[in-house]
């Protein structure tokens, strides 16, 4: 029985969504995508699939560990959606490991939008979190909320992240909140303010610092933050907050004793080798592969095999013409005065057909 006939019948939307439903078929929900595409095209969310802060509440309420990386494009975004991270972040870190930038400052608000849709389209489950750029929520709360209200309705994010540090920005996380936007706030070492802290240097280390963090996170919970990163911070002081809070703690570098951890993708990955992005990986990161040797060396055969002809072989050239249409075919081009080409395009034939195995095949399909 086929869905169009079934649904034409008298049966009321209701009963259709639920025969659709009971049948495990979904409706596309994004009108923008066409049915049928070159390469399948971006999938619809499933939103009995997604990870949600009610989700993320119950693992911190029952003691489970929360994983957030970093995500900035489709195919990383795929990579972390398959893995069953719980939570994705996309990082103002982009404008170091993807732009190649010495800070997080450059990258603006629309860069950011642009790997926050992207990383949209390529995660179906975990919750999805987009980093307010430098520059975009600073001057007012007013503004705070425009920005967030732009990560979520252009950007398809679940929730905004920002850095805080001041009372200021305490204030914009609770206007954010108030909007009805989720938030997760930052404290210990926070990137954009590298200015006034001197540097990427690590926060907490007397007795001040180590009240500042404990405070500012407990600040950021009462705004309504449903979670706080904690960078770059002794383990104590890291254990005092998590413990001190309602709300789960995410560490990156602060050792093990938050609600869950937070690595950069290119980081984790081992992703590049190149001097610049040492210089700026950190070194609290565990580096789970060695990526980017992998990558180095598979251009370096792709180089080579390009280089000495043997790329592509019969097996990548699977395209083919009869015989006949050959004959044809260098015919209409004689007639053309493409005898040169005509030259050629004979010699590729006879080149293809000396490659076919003995017994009459061919090393590819048509």
């Amino acid at each position: 029985m086929s869905i169009s006939s079934t649904i034409t019948k008298p049966y009321t939307l209701t009963k259709a969504l639920c025969f659709l439903r009971h049948h495990h078929l979904h409706l596309r929900c994004m009108s923008n995508v066409p049915e049928n595409t070159v390469y399948g095209g971006p999938q619809p969310q499933n939103p009995d699939e997604r990870i949600t802060l009610t989700h993320l509440r119950q693992k911190h309420k029952k003691g489970y560990p929360i994983t957030v990386v970093t995500a900035y494009d489709y195919p990383s975004a795929v990579h972390l959606d398959t893995a069953g991270i719980d939570v994705c972040l996309v990082g103002d870190s982009a404008s170091m490991v993807v732009h190649g930038h010495d800070t997080t400052l450059p990258i603006t608000l629309d860069e950011m939008l642009v790997h926050c849709r992207s990383v949209a389209r390529g995660a179906k489950i975990p919750l999805l979190v987009g980093d307010l750029p430098f520059g975009s929520y600073e001057s007012s709360s007013n503004q705070a909320v425009d920005t967030a209200v732009r990560m979520l309705k252009e950007g398809g994010m679940d929730a905004i992240k920002l850095e805080a540090g001041s009372a200021s920005r305490i204030t914009s996380a609770k206007a954010i909140v108030e909007a009805g936007i989720a938030v997760m706030g930052h404290v210990g070492l926070t990137p954009q303010s590298i200015s006034v802290l001197g540097g990427f240097r690590p926060q907490g280390r007397n007795v001040a610092s180590a009240v500042k963090v404990v405070e500012t996170a407990l600040a950021l919970q009462e705004a309504g933050c449903f979670s706080v990163v904690l960078e770059c911070v002794p383990p104590p002081v890291a254990a005092a907050a998590t413990s001190a809070l309602r709300i789960p703690t995410i560490g990156i570098g602060a050792g093990p004793f938050c609600s869950g951890q937070v690595l950069v993708y290119h980081d984790l990955l081992g992703m590049m080798q190149h001097p610049h992005h040492a210089k700026v990986t950190p070194k609290f990161c565990k580096q789970y592969g060695q990526v980017g040797e992998v990558i180095n060396k598979a251009l370096l055969e792709y180089k080579k095999e390009v280089t000495n002809g043997t790329f592509p072989g019969p097996s990548h050239s699977p395209y083919k013409i009869s015989a006949t249409d050959v004959d044809s075919f260098l015919s209409e081009l004689q007639k053309l005065g493409l005898d040169k080409a005509a030259s050629a395009a004979a010699s590729a034939a006879e080149k293809m057909d000396a490659t076919k195995l003995p017994n009459g095949g061919s090393p590819a399909s048509d």
